[in-house]
């Protein structure tokens, strides 16, 4: 069987093969798994890392936002590192963890979820940026409802989520994924800024 190179395989998946995406992560998975773990050194932890860098990359190509610029694991490593430093920086602030993990992506609207130290404006904000999410989150279907409230509400794992809804955690990315995507739109239709 003839092997593919990682760009045609990513030009593949781009162009709506979705079975190019499994060989990718198939591929590859070994490898950053293990970059992933020994950075950390908890298995749990890694896995979440893992499942993180692997939504963010597949949001990245849906996107269309993914250039060339070398090998494609490099480039999944340096999103998995950091997300190991957002990580690390949330723990020590006490904050939910960010969607958005690496310098050259847009802001997510869960960056403006604040953390602990604010002021009474800022608090103000923050209480206005998490009515406007709530009201929002009545837009998506149930299932991606839940998915939301329990990542970026309660804080729980993808593995935590797929446990409580019964669900694969290939399911759970799915759903959080779509959820996102549907929140953008949501936040165009209705001309909802969330900004701080």
């Amino acid at each position: 069987m003839k092997t593919h190179t990682d760009s045609w395989l990513i030009s593949e998946y781009r162009n709506g093969n979705e079975k190019t995406l499994s060989i990718l992560i198939e591929r590859h998975q070994k490898d950053l798994f293990s970059f992933i773990f020994y950075k950390l050194m908890d298995e749990d932890l890694a896995n979440d890392i893992f499942q993180d860098t692997f939504m963010k990359i597949i949001v990245t190509l849906k996107e269309g936002r993914y250039n060339e610029e070398g090998k494609f694991i490099l480039w999944a490593k340096r999103i998995a590192h950091n997300l190991i430093i957002d990580h690390y920086r949330v723990k020590s602030k006490h904050i939910k963890v960010s969607e958005t993990s690496y310098d050259n992506d847009e802001f997510s609207i869960f960056d403006l979820i604040s953390g602990n130290e604010e002021n009474i404006e800022e608090k103000l904000i923050s209480e206005q940026i998490q009515h406007d999410l709530t009201r929002m989150l009545v837009f998506l279907p149930e299932n991606q409802q839940e998915v939301i409230k329990l990542r970026f509400f309660d804080g729980l794992s993808f593995k935590e989520i797929a446990d409580q809804t019964e669900t694969s955690i290939n399911t759970t990315l799915g759903r959080v994924r779509y959820a996102l995507i549907n929140l953008r739109k949501i936040m165009d239709q209705h001309h909802i800024i969330l900004t701080r």
